[in-house]
Parts: structure tokens; sequence; C-alpha cells
């Protein structure tokens, strides 16, 4: 027991703090029960997706799934840096959108990094490309991100409606964000050389492992395009995968796979954030957003979820700016979405992800100039606010 809470970090610890708070707000009865129960019964649905698609997610790594893609990838390239960046922001992309931004920050992320010394690139730009399109090519789907799911039950969209309403933000987000990438890291004065090397094609040690967890990620997909229950179809391909490694690699089922801290984390955001909204928080973002659907609402709700998202996460940011506006309003929503999805690239705490990435990055050594990641990060946020949000606004 005490050797289990000394490999706690301290996120960790503040993880647990925030759900210890929660409870004792709901104990103390500043955030009365019926509230808190209604919280809970509102994320329940989501809890069960985010674990069993991060479990998913996890196992399909240990299939080498990730890394067959991405070693291809640089192959396919042929040494070629501009070839190698359209592909690499499109497999950031689709992972992104189809099994939501933590897989990208936290199992993408360190395939790509162990993939820029096998082919001799330079790191950074492969770890910018993970963490920006982690968070601005996730507003596609609502798979692509827990605020998105949020957001989703708000308006009552299903998935294909949801994607109807986003595509053009998506696709206006991706391509600023691609923009950013390759004039800071990717062109030939940032990354330091005109061509790469091709490493050799990878070897897969257990193909029925491989097929199955390709399979079952696949099938995924489509179920939540058919319009299955997303929570249900991540489930079940999530069972399916975890009966492979059951049959042919238990050691690599372990109870690390199942991602605690990020459930912790959540229920007590949903916990302290109504609580504090009781108690000013929403006052200060009814001020700040206004509750007019039209003019220049939409823009003051997206700021107003960029901003916050980089002082506090986007998940509380965006649960604080939903209490406030109207549910009429269907845009100005979007827009606050629009602001929490994209907005977080400026702070290393902006995102979840972002977290987890930096993690990532601190275990392989790469070093991540902060004030270049905060400067760029406010550049890329200002302008695809801008552009993304327009592109709502023309397109509804």
């Amino acid at each position: 027991m005490a050797g289990g809470l000394r490999r706690l970090s301290v996120l960790d610890w503040i993880r647990i703090g925030l759900l210890a708070a929660g409870l004792v707000f709901v104990a103390t009865g500043l955030l009365p029960a019926a509230t808190a129960r209604e919280s809970v019964d509102r994320i329940a649905p989501l809890l069960l997706f985010l674990g069993a698609v991060i479990v998913l997610a996890e196992l399909t790594k240990e299939a080498q799934v990730f890394d067959v893609i991405a070693t291809r990838i640089a192959i396919v390239g042929r040494g070629s840096y501009p070839a190698l960046f359209l592909l690499c922001t499109a497999f950031a992309s689709l992972v992104t959108i189809f099994l939501n931004l933590d897989t990208t920050a936290v199992l993408l992320t360190p395939v790509m990094l162990a993939l820029a010394p096998r082919a001799k690139i330079a790191p950074l730009p492969l770890a910018m490309t993970t963490v920006w399109l982690a968070n601005t090519a996730s507003l596609l789907l609502p798979v692509s991100n827990l605020t998105n799911l949020l957001a989703m039950n708000r308006v009552a969209l299903g998935a294909r409606e949801f994607a109807a309403r986003m595509w053009a933000p998506e696709l206006v987000a991706v391509a600023v964000t691609m923009a950013f990438l390759w004039v800071f890291f990717w062109r030939r004065g940032e990354r330091g050389e005109d061509r790469y090397v091709p490493p050799p094609a990878p070897a897969v040690d257990d193909r029925l492992l491989f097929t199955v967890a390709g399979t079952a990620c696949v099938l995924f997909i489509g179920a939540i395009l058919a319009g299955l229950r997303i929570e249900v179809a991540a489930l079940v391909a999530a069972v399916a995968v975890v009966a492979a490694f059951a049959w042919r690699d238990r050691s690599k089922l372990v109870w690390s796979l199942i991602p605690w801290r990020l459930l912790v984390f959540v229920t007590g955001l949903f916990l302290v954030v109504p609580t504090l909204s009781r108690f000013g928080l929403a006052d200060v973002m009814s001020a700040i957003i206004g509750t007019d659907g039209d003019g220049d609402g939409p823009y003051r709700a997206a700021a107003a979820g960029a901003g916050l998202s980089n002082l506090v996460n986007n998940l509380p940011a965006y649960v604080a700016g939903e209490q406030v506006i109207p549910v009429a309003n269907h845009t100005q929503l979007l827009s606050l979405l629009i602001g929490t999805n994209l907005g977080p690239v400026v702070t290393p705490w902006g995102s979840l992800a972002t977290l987890l990435w930096f993690e990532w990055c601190r275990r392989r050594d790469v070093r991540v100039p902060l004030g270049k990641f905060m400067a760029t990060g406010a550049g890329l946020a200002a302008v695809g606010l801008i552009a993304t949000v327009g592109a709502l606004l023309v397109t509804t």
C-alpha cells in the first residue's frame, strides 16, 4: 500500500484531491445532492466510453498497429519531408477523430518519437504534430473529445448530425494547424535536414493480435458512424481485443490499462465545477460570454472557452461555459466547444492531452522550448478560432 502511494505523482494527487473536494461539497450541502446526482448520471455513459476506448487504444498499441502504420508512413514518404508532413498530419488527425485526442497524445506520441531516431528525423516536428492535432482535429465526431460528447447531448444531435454541423470547422482547424506546423516546425530552416532515411519495414510479433486489434478499431469506427451508442461500440471492441490478448498474451492484461486517473479527474470536475458555478463562476462566465446567440456571441463564447481552458483546463472551461449559454443557442454552444477544443494549445495544462504529451516528451528526453511552444500556440489559437468559428457561422 505504501509503495503504491509513493508511485503517485503530483498530478495524481491533484486528481484525487479534486474528487475528494467534490465529495466534500456534496456531503456539506454546498452542492445539492440532486445536482450532484444529475452530474453523475450525465457522465456515467461517458466514463464507460472513456475507459473502454482507452483500453482498446492501449492494447491496439501493444499489438503494434500504431507502430506499423507510423513506420509505413515514413516508408511511403520516401525521404521527402513534404510527403512525410502530409502523411503524419493525416495520420494524427484520423487517430484524433476516430479514437479521441487522448489516444493521439498518449499512444501516438511515443510511437512517433520512437520513429524519429530510426529514420533520423528531428523529434520536435513529429511531437508538435501530435499535440497540436490532438487538440485542433478533435471537432468532427462526438468520440473525438469528451467535450464533444457533452455538447452532442446538449444540442440533441446524433454522430452523423454532429459531423454535418462540424465538418467545415474541422477542415479549417486542421488546415490552419498544418500551416502553423509547417512554418514554425517542419520547414527546412526549422527541421535542419533536406531529406530523411526511410526506416526498414517493421516485423509484427503476433499477426493474430495485430489483425484482431486493427479489425476491432475499424469496426468501432463503423459502429459509431452507423449510429450505435458510442459507449456500447467502444465496450464491444475493447472486449474483443481483451479476449484476444487473454488467449495469446495475458501478460499485457494489467490493471494499469484501466485509466483510473482520467476517470477520477473527470468525476471530480463534474462535482467541483457545478459547485463553483453556484458561488460566482457562473456570473463571471455569463458576463464574458453573454446570452446573444447572434452577432459577436459565438466569438465571445469561443474566446471565453479558450481563455479559461488555458487557465484551468478545457473540461471545466466547457462545463462552466455551457451552464450560462441558453439552451436554444446551439451555434453559440458549438463556438464554445471550438474554443475549448482548439484553444488549449497555449499552456501545458490547457488540456489533459497536452499534459500527457509533455510527460511523454520528458520520458523521451525531447526538449520542448516552452517560450516557443506558448508563443506559437497563442498564434495558432487566435488565428484558428477566428477562422474556425467563421466556418461554423458560414455553414450554419
